[in-house]
């Protein structure tokens, strides 16, 4: 844990002066940060040092967003102090009637995190309601419950406002793995708006802002929630016992649960055990031992009969059924959400491979010794050449799986010969067709410096870049390139999660990007339409996208009691056009929303 706060230290040291840096480098480590560090800070309690990196990052990998929020907070500032004075005057009044000393508050939401609310929801600045909670942290005298007090300060609040039910966050009597304890409820404010108040005392709220640090300082008290801490540490070490070969995968792992949101299940005796939210039924079994997860042939979830692969939730009771002739299996890697079950599996299947792989061994070598030939590299090459094999382990493997038969005769190992798969024909056929259609744009970049700034520009008819299919970019998006194995420029939007791994595994091969100029290719952008439904709507909707001479590839429409939701897939040159035709669709009467998403949502 020393190293790991070391690190975490030295990160925010970097961060802090991350401006002087080459654009490319900045992308690398701010993706580094956002990956694996602001996580992990997050996972140990870190509150303070997280938001701070994840602020860093956000600044330096889009810095007009970033600006423009920190305008709008400046510009409501005011009108959120009055919203919160004309909120807490009730309740501070009903608290000094309760002879307890506290401290009152609001907190503002982080830049980063008002940012991803507006991409999550698809909607405004001006939309975003919860900009700031209520913090009530109070002293515990001498003698007094803790969780009682926080329940009491709970009731008077209740007295004052009405409370929305489905918002309650008990986080006293369940601490989150991070140590993390809280009372969270939602209340309707005098000025009609939800706002949150987060009731904490102040061993709360030391274990809340300072993390891991302050366990130790209450650990004598032998607080309970210590051990969800502790088991997940011990979670991390047995990671770190049986590493991954493969230094990203492992890398994967480590990262799988770091700020996964958490789900409370149980055994059928009663215990509580924590869960990572989307674990499935075999992440359970492995959960409560790898045996049982090994033999695992499915589940029972709340009496009812479920595969392996079924998504467990909150207060499901979950009773793991187990056969002895059951093996696990490559494919449940499917199945797996949580790392801990991630790294017992593939301790199981390595292991039976290994069993695999010396019984084939032995078969090999008992039909091989009877040629009374010596085995010589060149022999075992062109074995292995003949079933299409690269490693003789991995030929082990298959003969034991029954993938591969040997000769019925030894001897004809000995005159193996490489199979031809296909003419030469068939071979010149497939070769003209890879070079036609969609490839011919590709174009091989040469001496690629990282030092610059890349231009993404047309040469002739061809592009010296390819669009990434996860995020769809479009000249006049926030991007970077990523330089693949083959040379060629892919281009993501900066914030594309599937970018964020690149950034992370592979910063070396991270560009800074700028668009050129483009007369000859078009975009393919999606546009998602919400409003109420009337006739002619559709009608009115097309004609609007049409008078800008942009080619539309697919427009589909549902209506649903007196609802409707529109996806238009279209063709644009830049982000003015999709802005532009935004703006003519948002003028139809009846048209709520019009929102950009990926092509591939």
């Amino acid at each position: 844990i020393r190293v790991i706060l070391v690190k975490i230290a030295d990160r925010l040291h970097n961060m802090r002066t991350l401006g002087s840096m080459l654009p490319a480098k900045r992308y690398k480590i701010a993706g580094e940060t956002m990956y694996i560090y602001a996580p992990l800070a997050h996972r140990l309690g870190l509150f303070a040092i997280k938001t701070e990196l994840e602020e860093l990052s956000f600044k330096y990998e889009n810095p007009d967003a970033y600006d423009q929020i920190v305008r709008e907070l400046a510009e409501t500032n005011a009108v959120r102090t009055k919203l919160y004075e004309h909120f807490a005057s009730p309740v501070i009044q009903k608290l000094n009637q309760m002879n307890i000393t506290y401290e009152i508050h609001a907190r503002e939401k982080s830049i980063y995190s008002i940012w991803n609310k507006m991409q999550a929801k698809g909607v405004s600045f001006e939309d975003i309601y919860d900009i700031f909670a209520v913090r009530i942290v109070f002293d515990v005298p001498v003698g007094v419950d803790e969780k009682k007090q926080c329940w009491d300060i709970y009731s008077a609040i209740t007295d004052i406002y009405k409370l929305r039910p489905d918002r309650i966050r008990d986080w006293v009597s369940r601490p989150k793995s991070n140590g993390y304890q809280a009372l969270h409820l939602t209340v309707m404010g005098p000025d009609g708006q939800w706002i949150e108040i987060q009731i904490r005392s102040r061993r709360m709220d030391d274990i809340a802002e300072k993390g891991f640090a302050a366990h130790w300082k209450y650990k004598e008290g032998k607080i309970e929630e210590d051990t969800e801490l502790d088991k997940w540490l011990k979670t991390i070490k047995e990671i770190l016992e049986n590493p991954n070969p493969n230094a990203i995968d492992f890398l994967d792992t480590i990262k799988l649960n770091l700020f996964a949101l958490e789900i409370f299940v149980f055994t059928p005796k009663g215990e509580i055990k924590t869960l990572p939210q989307g674990a499935t039924a075999l992440d359970f079994a492995y959960e409560l031992h790898s045996n049982i997860g090994d033999k695992c042939i499915g589940a029972k979830v709340n009496h009812k009969l479920v595969p392996l692969s079924h998504k467990l939730k909150s207060g499901d009771q979950v009773e793991i059924l187990t056969s002895r002739t059951q093996q696990p299996r490559p494919e449940w890697l499917q199945y797996i959400t949580t790392a801990k079950s991630r790294t017992r599996l593939e301790n199981s299947l390595r292991k039976i491979r290994r069993e695999f792989v010396k019984k084939g061994e032995e078969e090999f070598f008992a039909s091989f010794d009877k040629t009374g030939a010596e085995l010589t590299p060149s022999i075992l090459n062109r074995i292995l050449d003949y079933y299409n094999i690269n490693k003789k382990d991995d030929l082990f493997y298959a003969i034991a799986n029954n993938d591969v038969e040997l000769p019925d005769k030894p001897e004809k190992l000995l005159k193996l010969k490489k199979q031809q798969s296909e003419n030469v024909i068939l071979r010149y056929v497939k070769q003209a067709f890879n070079n036609s259609g969609k490839k011919s744009e590709k174009v091989i970049n040469k001496h690629i410096s990282q030092k610059e700034t890349y231009l993404l520009k047309e040469e002739g008819f061809h592009k010296n870049f390819t669009i990434a299919p996860c995020c769809s970019p479009i000249p006049g998006d926030n991007v970077l390139g990523y330089l693949s194995e083959d040379n060629e420029v892919i281009v993501h939007k900066v914030n594309c999660p599937e970018v964020l791994k690149l950034k992370a595994s592979y910063g070396n091969r991270i560009l800074s990007a700028q668009w050129g100029n483009y007369s000859q290719y078009s975009f393919l952008s999606t546009l998602i339409i919400n409003g109420i439904d009337r006739v002619g709507m559709l009608r009115e909707i097309s004609t609007e996208i049409s008078t800008d001479s942009v080619n539309i590839k697919s427009l589909t429409m549902e209506s649903n009691d007196g609802v409707f939701e529109g996806r238009i897939s279209l063709y644009v040159h830049n982000v003015d056009d999709i802005q532009k035709i935004c703006s003519k669709i948002m003028k139809i009467d009846g048209v709520k929303a019009v929102n950009r998403v990926s092509e591939s949502n």
